[in-house]
């Protein structure tokens, strides 16, 4: 039986700062009534591509220095899907007590190739790449998870709290409406289940393979300054530590570690009998892959993509893209709806941004979709885009008013953005920026068609872009004034006419600075009911 581990063992301390990140993280994206402040953002700050998109030199500098100094700790007590896949493994031995994970071989033209096209798609906003770099980023990875899977599974049991202490006269809590949103669910339940069979069968299989962050940190972490070393004259060949390995990267046999691939779990340590594994400083270097005959391992960046593509496809494969990604762009354009008596009705044509990203090409470019913004907007204003922006800005956000309305003193999206795609917006710069601007529709205002008063959609504009001016017989109609407008969506949301809402907003291609009223009073807008 192996000796039981000291408490304040390398294994239980990195296990200690994991489990706070990922449950402080986590709840930062499931918690609905701002329990926690929004400065723990900063959670999602240190993320490595995150940090590379933003711009913040400084917080890459730390991970790289932390990655030199101590290897790939990153991996296991920052980046949250890489403990989530700690998690499962570790579910998945309590299952199976006689699990054993085995070494194997570097798959490094496969992860080297994975990484040139993340980057590729980085550098250049390619559109049919995009999706493929939003789809392996593991910080965004994990923000779609825990605000599609583990939010909507948090309001239920909120919900079900509430009807317990409501029946006993406590209220404690209060029901919270669920919003899904069927695309955006469909891929973040079909990465928790592909990521989850992995890691529950081979540990940190994706990391190690696929994942572009464990990939660019491998190229530091093979120079890291203190590592786990195998004592040669110790060592019995036994292989129990290749069986704890779960990054497949100790060969016992050859007395080898791959040093790119290892995530400093340090499960290995206290296993070994012989006390042949340990933590500590080197200075000599093993290479990656053991020579043998002759061979030697292939320089990176060189070989990759040879004998790969087929070049008889190439014609085939581009007219296939250019056409797919056509029908996106159809898909997003407004459309021109002819009601029973004959009134046309024009929908939004271009979608709508958020405050911050100045475009939706430009948002385009830093945005992976972690979903960070949708799932703290109070006002659940912001969802996941279909094929709005096109195919490229699939799940990015998007403004909606089906549900809420854009806070008029409202910055917490680009607070919260850790990739730098919404700028960070001080209340008098959200009160000048003009994501969209108002349009009416006369002929299906409530006023016009009914014959009766309205003016909720005047009441509830913060700008005084909306307001109301005489119509006949003593009935006011609202009337608009662009300049003032912001897109907030309060009179689209409010307008009680159904489906196709007499006013709503029509986005701007690019963010338009809007006029300011002189008068700063609070116009935060509280909604109870149409307000007519």
């Amino acid at each position: 039986m192996a000796k039981k581990q000291p408490f304040f063992s390398l294994k239980n301390v990195r296990k200690a700062l994991a489990i706070f990140v990922f449950g402080a993280l986590t709840f930062f994206f499931v918690d609905f009534n701002q329990t926690v402040s929004t400065k723990w953002h900063i959670l999602g700050h240190i993320q490595l591509v995150p940090a590379i998109l933003a711009g913040s030199f400084g917080i890459l500098a730390v991970l790289i220095l932390l990655t030199f100094l101590f290897g790939r700790i990153y991996c296991s007590v920052i980046c949250p899907m890489g403990i989530l896949q700690d998690i499962i493994a570790w579910v998945s031995k309590k299952f199976n007590k006689k699990k054993k994970y085995s070494y194997s071989k570097s798959k490094n033209i496969l992860r080297w190739s994975v990484l040139g096209v993340f980057i590729i798609s980085l550098l250049f906003s390619l559109t049919f790449l995009a999706l493929f770099a939003e789809n392996l980023e593991p910080y965004s990875i994990f923000g779609r998870i825990a605000t599609h899977i583990f939010r909507p599974i948090y309001f239920e049991i909120n919900n079900l709290f509430e009807k317990i202490f409501t029946s006993f006269g406590y209220y404690t809590f209060y029901k919270i409406n669920i919003v899904f949103n069927l695309h955006s669910f469909l891929i973040a339940i079909i990465s928790f289940l592909l990521i989850g069979f992995f890691a529950w069968k081979h540990g940190r299989t994706f990391c190690n393979t696929i994942c572009p962050t464990g990939t660019i940190l491998s190229f530091v972490s093979k120079y890291s300054l203190f590592k786990i070393k195998i004592d040669e004259q110790k060592c019995t060949h036994c292989g129990v530590c290749d069986t704890k390995c779960k990054a497949a990267c100790i060969n016992s046999k050859e007395q080898k570690i791959d040093y790119s691939r290892c995530v400093d779990c340090f499960n290995c340590l206290n296993v070994c009998k012989q006390k042949a594994l340990k933590y500590s400083p080197s200075f000599k270097q093993p290479p990656l892959v053991p020579p043998k005959g002759g061979d030697t391992p292939l320089p990176i960046g060189e070989g990759l993509g040879e004998g790969l593509v087929d070049k008889s496809k190439r014609k085939f494969l581009a007219t296939s893209l250019l056409t797919i990604l056509s029908i996106p762009a159809l898909l997003a354009q407004g459309k021109e709806v002819i009601l029973k008596n004959g009134l046309k009705i024009f929908t939004r044509k271009t979608p709508i941004s958020p405050p911050g990203s100045q475009s939706h090409k430009n948002l385009l470019k830093k945005c992976t979709s972690c979903h960070l913004c949708i799932s703290k907007c109070p006002s659940k204003v912001l969802k996941p885009a279909f094929m709005e922006y096109g195919i490229a800005g699939m799940m990015q956000p998007i403004m909606s008013f089906e549900n809420g309305y854009c806070n008029y003193n409202c910055t917490v999206c680009s607070a919260v953005c850790p990739n730098g795609a919404l700028s960070r917006l001080t209340k008098r710069q959200k009160h000048e920026t003009q994501v969209g601007k108002v349009v009416f529709n006369r002929d299906i205002c409530f006023v016009v068609k009914n014959g009766y008063n309205c003016g909720a959609c005047s009441e509830h504009c913060p700008t005084q872009a909306v307001k109301m001016v005489p119509y006949k017989d003593g009935l006011t109609i609202p009337e608009i004034n662009t300049d003032l407008c912001i897109g907030c969506g309060g009179c689209e949301y409010i307008c009680p006419v159904r489906p196709y809402p007499a006013i709503f907003v029509e986005g701007n291609e690019v963010h338009q600075t809007a006029k300011i009223e002189n008068n700063e009073e609070d116009k935060s807008i509280k909604i109870n009911d149409f307000g007519f």
